[in-house]
């Protein structure tokens, strides 16, 4: 409310009560003003009163909600659901223009400052995360697989949109862990010629037993070889270790981009990602290569969750993620004890763990796939039961042991994560439910679908 309007109200009430109330509302604009003066994200914080009064603000910026606007064009942010319209803040007119998702949009000075704005604040919390020297970035409506395929669209990693074919490097043994194979790599670029490589796809957030690649000698091999370097990052922000490897390769040698989920690491709904990279350029030229314009859903997700928690807030989120991941160890190692199996040593995954499953192997070879049926049944989401010798094809490509990132793993096993969220209780319920499964697998010994079908889900 502006001076000229709070001087109106003192006519009606006390002019003490309304210069408090006044007070109290500059409160809010001052938190707003901090922000976009900063473009960080605020260290507390914001109450749900200041995000919506700065949505409503942005949001009266917008053509659509100008009091007599006339619009006879062919998209004019039209909503015939006010339920659809309160949803969205009344921000309709979505993000960017035809050929650049970062343009500013002529009808919608609300909806593009929050664009902008939010890859701001987005930026800020992978610095804080660990990628100190990370440039720029922006947030695309799009899952990481869609995102680093537009990354691979680039002028810059030399994409002719035919002709390319994928080429996989077999993961190497090194104990329990599944890890780069940087000679074969090596050789690879030898027999095919760096000029005929679209670029090097790399990842740091991966399941156990694989772990994150070696990002720093990758990223050397890459500047040697004038090779484009693009980075799975697909639910690393939340990891200390997985940032800190992207922080290094793009010190030692070559990291174009890195392309992490939205819905992973900030807990918003799937179907965004960030898109950043050491190079402005380089990113405002990905940033190009979206066709047309683009929801703002995911960029008001995120940006409404980093205002509400604050950076202090996410990082008690990573904080307590972490401590949670050496409970879930330590759980896992005694439950896998208690039952003849162990925990994989799997030291430089840091969010994923794996438990061997050598005992439901011999006794049936139905009865791993059989435990991760009665896991979902019992309400477990998200753990990943291993069988041996899964085949699927994909592009062309066979891949023999499927889903196990190896050919010839020696094991079965099953995946538990500790992601950012997560609770202790989590961690207890799933440790309980596992073990009851077990037991029963091993009381029943039988097959399919005769367990789970006898025993009903647990009532905790």
């Amino acid at each position: 409310m502006n001076s000229e309007n709070v001087t109106l109200c003192e006519k009606t009430v006390s002019s003490s009560y309304i210069r408090q109330g006044s007070q109290a509302r500059r409160g809010h604009e001052q938190l707003i003003r901090h922000l976009l003066d900063q473009g960080k994200c605020p260290e507390e914080g914001w109450s749900e009163s200041t995000v919506e009064l700065f949505l409503n603000e942005l949001a009266v910026m917008d053509s659509n909600n100008f009091l007599g606007n006339c619009g006879v064009g062919e998209r004019e942010g039209r909503v015939a659901s006010s339920l659809v319209a309160r949803r969205h803040y009344r921000l309709i007119h979505g993000i960017g223009r035809s050929g650049d998702i970062a343009a500013v949009q002529p009808k919608a000075a609300g909806s593009s400052l929050l664009n902008k704005l939010t890859n701001s604040v987005v930026l800020d919390i992978l610095k804080i995360s660990g990628v100190r020297s990370v440039a720029s970035c922006f947030v695309v409506p799009m899952a990481t697989g869609m995102s680093l395929t537009l990354c691979r669209r680039s002028k810059s990693t030399r994409f002719l949109f035919s002709g390319f074919e994928p080429v996989v490097v077999e993961n190497v043994t090194e104990g329990d862990e599944l890890r780069t194979d940087l000679e074969a790599v090596q050789r690879k670029i030898g027999e095919l010629g760096a000029e005929n490589i679209l670029c090097v796809h790399s990842t740091t957030s991966c399941f156990a037993p694989r772990v994150p690649d070696r990002l720093e000698e990758l990223a050397t091999m890459c500047a040697k070889h004038d090779i484009p370097h693009i980075v799975n990052n697909a639910y690393g922000v939340q990891s200390s270790k997985c940032m800190h490897l992207i922080q290094q390769g793009a010190r030692v040698g070559r990291i174009d981009a890195f392309v992490q989920s939205l819905d992973k690491n900030f807990m918003v709904p799937v179907g965004g990602a960030i898109i950043a990279g050491f190079d402005e350029c380089f990113v405002q030229e990905i940033s190009k290569m979206y066709p047309g314009r683009a929801s703002a859903s995911p960029s008001l997700d995120v940006l409404i969750t980093l205002l509400t928690l604050g950076a202090n807030g996410y990082k008690r989120y990573l904080t307590e993620r972490k401590e949670i991941y050496s409970f879930l160890a330590e759980e896992l190692k005694t439950l896998a004890s208690a039952h003849g199996e162990r925990l994989l040593h799997t030291p430089h995954n840091p969010i994923s763990l794996a438990m061997s499953l050598d005992g439901l192997q011999a006794s049936s070879n139905q009865a791993v796939t059989q435990l991760g049926s009665m896991l979902f049944t019992r309400q477990v989401s998200g753990a990943r039961v291993i069988p041996l010798g899964k085949e699927q094809t994909i592009s062309g490509h066979t891949f023999r042991g499927f889903m196990s990132h190896s050919e010839s793993y020696p094991c079965p096993y099953l995946n538990a994560a500790s992601a950012v969220g997560i609770t202790r209780g989590d961690v207890t319920l799933c440790v309980k439910r596992l073990d009851k499964c077990l037991k029963a697998l091993k009381k029943h010994g039988k097959t399919a679908g005769s367990c789970s079908d006898q025993e009903a889900p647990d009532e905790e």
